[in-house]
């Protein structure tokens, strides 16, 4: 029951705001008793924080699924992209724009463990690139991979109209290869802009 309260929770913060769906909506979505869903969840503040810790654990099996499809590197990364568009767009507005707003230390908390994920996952990416051409044998693969998180997190949490982000997220990743990519990276880089246009 805790998972089903958890995934539906997930549904009603992303489509409606995590401020705006109420103890009281997810009961009623559930056909349950408030009574039944205090059993799982003390208060809102702990069923916010296990659905965010839901929604970055099913982010980091997407990923994991993609990496595992053996893409070349940077097709890899416009393949995450573009799930994850898939997954968020029903979201009312930023899902991390709105942690940061109304439960930041939830928010932090995420932002923490996401650095961790994210980090190791783009660092392997940048590894299987310089060995396969696409990206140059002189990157320094912390500073890239610093900056692309910085760029990228800095997008969800400024950012209010969820709809904007796709273009934005595009632009910080084409930006990212570029600084990185080898000649073969950029014809790639380019293919990938060309069939991925928002």
């Amino acid at each position: 029951m805790k998972d089903k309260i958890t995934a539906t929770a997930v549904d009603l913060f992303l489509r409606l705001g995590f401020k705006s769906v109420t103890m009281d909506d997810i009961a009623n979505n559930l056909c349950i008793s408030k009574k039944t869903l205090y059993k799982y969840f003390k208060n809102k503040h702990a069923l916010v924080e296990e659905s965010a810790g839901a929604l970055h654990a099913s982010y980091f099996k997407i990923i994991d699924k993609i990496t595992a499809q053996e893409f070349n590197p940077i097709k890899e990364n416009f393949e995450i992209k573009k799930v994850l568009k898939k997954m968020f767009q029903n979201a009312s507005s930023s899902p991390i724009y709105q942690l940061k707003k109304y439960y930041p230390k939830i928010h932090e908390k995420t932002m923490q463990k996401e650095k961790i994920l994210f980090s190791g996952c783009l660092q392997k990416n940048i590894e299987k690139g310089i060995e396969q051409g696409y990206y140059r044998v002189d990157v320094t693969i912390n500073l890239a991979t610093q900056f692309y998180f910085s760029l990228a997190s800095s997008i969800h949490e400024n950012t209010i109209e969820n709809n904007k982000i796709p273009k934005l997220e595009q632009e910080v990743l084409a930006y990212h290869t570029r600084a990185i990519a080898t000649k073969k990276g950029i014809l790639e880089l380019e293919n990938q802009l060309k069939n991925n246009q928002l």
